[in-house]
Order: C-alpha cells, then sequence, then structure tokens
C-alpha cells in the first residue's frame, strides 16, 4: 500500500494543524509552499528525519507534484515515521484554490 492521501484528505488535516515538511529545493519552497509547511529538502531528508515526530504522529510530506514525496513518505516508514505523501503535490494544492505563502520561513 502506497503512504498517500488524497488532497481533500490532507486539507482537512492541515486544517487541523498537521505537521507538514516540504521535501523541494529551497528555491522553489522559497516561491510558494503550503503555510506551516517546514522545509526539509529530500537531500537533507536522512540527517534531518530524526527531528521529525514518531509514536503514530502523522506526518505528511509535499513536494512539486508528488513524485520526491511519496519517496520521502517510503523512506520515513522504514525508519518508523507514520509518514503520509500528498498526493498531486503543491501543485494539487494550488489547483484547488488554497493558498500558499512565499519566503524562507513556515509561516502560518
Amino acid at each position: 500500500m502506497r503512504p498517500e492521501v488524497d488532497l481533500s484528505t490532507f486539507a482537512a488535516a492541515h486544517r487541523d494543524g498537521v505537521v507538514l515538511i516540504d521535501v523541494r529545493g529551497p528555491v522553489e519552497y522559497a516561491h510558494g509552499h503550503v503555510p506551516g509547511a517546514l522545509s526539509i529538502p529530500l537531500g537533507n531528508l536522512v540527517t534531518r528525519a530524526r527531528e521529525l515526530p514518531r509514536g503514530g504522529v502523522p506526518v505528511h510530506v509535499i513536494c512539486a507534484s508528488g513524485n520526491r514525496s511519496l519517496a520521502a513518505a517510503e523512506y520515513l516508514l522504514r525508519l518508523g515515521v507514520d509518514a503520509r505523501s500528498v498526493a498531486g503535490g503543491t501543485a494539487a494544492w494550488l489547483r484547488a484554490g488554497h493558498p500558499v505563502v512565499c519566503g524562507t520561513h513556515a509561516r502560518a
């Protein structure tokens, strides 16, 4: 089974204050990310995975289209993180009319 959630499931979790990491590169992230997303580029995930919660706390992972986030979620699951990739990524989030914020910080 793929560790993936559809956009409407993610949007509901986001409203409830989900833990969200964005695995895109710093420039992609700065140009527009889902509010509250923490930037952990895919290339840094191995060294920063210990920062993520364990113990059944869901961690949503997003990228541009869902490919990088799916690979990241599969990796995190092997480490014991309850990770879920957001299907369609930030592009789907935008197409659905949801807001993004620009800059290098995870503002709400």
